[in-house]
């Protein structure tokens, strides 16, 4: 894999919390960031530092998640966490790889952390999805 295509931020992503989106299109800005990094060749330091910024992010961005599905009583609640605290301990393994030696700071890494959060939103937020807007629904009804 000679580069790595950025991928933007996808209305498709969109969880129907505004908050929420605009972290996801952060993440998404963050990854091709790094992907820039990696083409133009730069050193251990930045790499290191571009992934400690996403692994801080990320924490941050779920926990703004996790708030709503916690507030909400989302069933499916400690899973979707681990899947969170998953993804937190590929960043900081990454960081440590880098650090090691810029040779594990590759493309396909990069991707397969990217696909993870893609994948992620696609499959895991989408299941909560119709269980907030059926909460907001209830809520505004019961309100009238």
């Amino acid at each position: 894999m000679k580069t790595l295509e950025k991928v933007d931020w996808d209305p498709a992503f969109s969880v129907d919390i505004p908050e929420i989106d605009e972290l996801q299109k952060k993440m998404f800005a963050l990854f091709n960031a790094l992907i820039d990094l990696k083409d133009k060749g730069a050193d251990t330091k930045d790499c290191t530092n571009m992934i400690s910024e996403i692994n801080e992010y990320c924490k941050f961005y779920f926990s703004k998640e996790e708030e709503y599905l916690k507030r909400e009583g989302y069933p499916d609640f400690e899973s979707h966490i681990r899947e969170h605290r998953q993804f937190v301990k590929s960043t900081i393994s990454l960081r440590r790889e880098v650090a090691d030696t810029m040779d594990n700071m590759t493309y396909e890494v990069i991707d397969e952390l990217r696909e993870w959060l893609i994948a992620h939103i696609k499959n895991s937020d989408s299941l909560y999805v119709p269980f907030l807007r059926i909460k907001k629904y209830v809520k505004e009804s019961s309100s009238k």
